[in-house]
């Protein structure tokens, strides 16, 4: 659509973007801009535990929280230690 039939036409051109379509903006029918719906947020909060069917709960091994082996503590210090 041209900037002129834009002009003309902004009432049309927004029934289609609210409709879900894209309208391109064109000066002398090369594309400058693009008028495009806005993805609606969210309007509840995500619950929580929406996979728990698909992963069950699991447990963390007790050793999970022991300090790691001084090989990978250096790989993060840049070998300083």
């Amino acid at each position: 659509m041209n900037i002129n039939e834009a002009k003309t036409h902004l009432s049309s051109a927004l029934e289609k973007v609210a409709k879900g379509e894209t309208v391109i903006l064109c000066k002398r029918n090369k594309p400058i801009a693009e008028i495009r719906p806005i993805k609606e947020s969210m309007k509840k909060k995500r619950p929580i535990g929406l996979a728990a069917k698909e992963y069950p709960a699991f447990t963390i091994d007790k050793s999970f929280f022991e300090p790691l082996p001084g090989d990978i503590v250096n790989a993060f210090s840049c070998g300083s230690e």
